[in-house]
């Protein structure tokens, strides 16, 4: 682990303190978020906090979600200041080698389109964002957040030129977002090459689509799902939920493989039945995708997670459910479910540990047996927090 600090110009200068504690040595900071977790989470037992793991102090971030500023021929890329101007970023340490590589192309290949940035003081202008996302392969995703059909035909119109700068690049979109919001992307997507980048996790690639979620620190995703793998092996159920399941990280990483050689682990695990659960029927195509290259025997629905399971009188209960939740955590009522439910262990992976702490007062039915610390977002108060649940003797 390094434990140095990182020196950032653009935190010095005053330019970015995006990054907030970038000038706390990381050991300290790792100290600070298991210590948070600890007081918000009192349930779970001393002995079973597992070490913490650490995500790096630079060049960790998978994806870059750029604002372009500046001016038409001379943009910047990178985040807007507090007077709205641009404040350009392409030398951003936290930003995997990859991706900062890719900047200065992208920035030239934009002013060559002669395309104005978005001006949100002004509310006038085309280019609103770059989205840069890499493999561990070295391959790209990229996707270009304009307002309108010029943008797009613009962009359409140079993507030979486009293909020949960023070689790298296995998927390129444009996504088109006219309405004057706070919001990263809009609704509709117009793929110019390719369908979805490929992260490879071990014995298993994720497809990932343009408009897909996926965890920004791929080194920490490994070790998330590799935590949860081991407490399912603990337990070897014979069928699993994993609900809010987005391209099916959880479930393709804990599902049987269909080579007995493929490490699947006990007879009981080779005949495991694994459902996937996620609202959005792209990240269901794409994890179904995934199931088929890796021969993976798992089943993916497209449904609300907390509807699916109040509603599945025609589904036989699972032996274990893995909950990964946005932000606001799993809700009263799907806690109330699974609570009331004969479910015996849950896995309960959380970016917000004030929501899971919410969420493990409304599962009385369950203790907490251990829980892990997962730095996805160095130098930030945001991290990964993940527990394991067993279902308490009933009285």
């Amino acid at each position: 682990m390094l434990v140095s600090t990182p020196r950032c110009d653009y935190f010095e200068a005053g330019r970015c303190r995006s990054c907030t504690f970038i000038e706390t040595p990381i050991v300290e900071q790792l100290g600070r978020k298991e210590a948070r977790c600890r007081e918000l989470l009192p349930s779970v037992p001393a002995a079973g906090w597992l070490p913490i793991v650490g995500g790096g102090d630079r060049d960790f971030r998978n994806k870059a979600k750029l604002v372009v500023g500046g001016a038409a021929g001379a943009v910047t890329l990178g985040i807007l200041g507090p007077d709205g101007a641009g404040v350009d970023l392409r030398d951003c340490l936290i930003q995997e080698p990859a991706i900062r590589a890719v900047i200065p192309r992208l920035a030239r290949l934009l002013d060559a389109t002669g395309l104005a940035p978005y001006s949100v003081p002004r509310r006038r202008g085309e280019l609103k964002y770059v989205h840069v996302t890499a493999a561990p392969s070295g391959e790209l995703m990229l996707r270009f957040v304009v307002r309108s059909e010029e943008g797009l035909s613009r962009i359409r119109a140079r993507l030979a030129e486009l293909r020949a700068t960023v070689p790298e690049a296995a998927v390129i979109s444009v996504n088109l977002l006219p309405e004057h919001v706070a919001l990263l992307e809009g609704e509709r997507e117009e793929l110019l090459l390719g369908s979805s980048l490929t992260m490879e996790l071990g014995d298993v690639s994720l497809h990932l689509r343009p408009q897909s979620f996926f965890q920004t620190n791929t080194a920490v995703a490994r070790e998330l799902y590799g935590q949860a793998t081991r407490w399912v092996e603990r337990f070897d159920p014979a069928s699993i939920w994993d609900l809010y399941c987005g391209v099916g990280g959880f479930a393709l990483a804990c599902a049987p493989r269909s080579s007995p050689d493929s490490g699947s682990g006990s007879d009981s695990g080779a005949a495991r039945r694994v459902l996937g659960v996620e609202l959005s029927a792209a990240a269901v195509a794409s994890a179904e995708r995934s199931a088929r290259d890796a021969g993976i025997d798992a089943r993916f629905v497209a449904a609300d997670a907390t509807a699916f399971a109040l509603g599945a009188a025609n589904e036989a209960l699972p032996e274990l459910v893995i909950v990964n939740p946005p932000r606001r955590g799993i809700g009263a009522e799907l806690a109330a479910w699974l609570d009331g439910s004969d479910v015996p262990s849950v896995i309960y992976s959380s970016c917000n540990p004030e929501s899971l702490a919410r969420d493990l007062a409304a599962l009385p039915g369950y203790r907490v047996c251990e829980a892990r610390v997962f730095d996805m977002f160095p130098h930030t108060g945001h991290l990964e927090v993940m527990v394991l649940l067993e279902r308490a003797a009933r009285v």
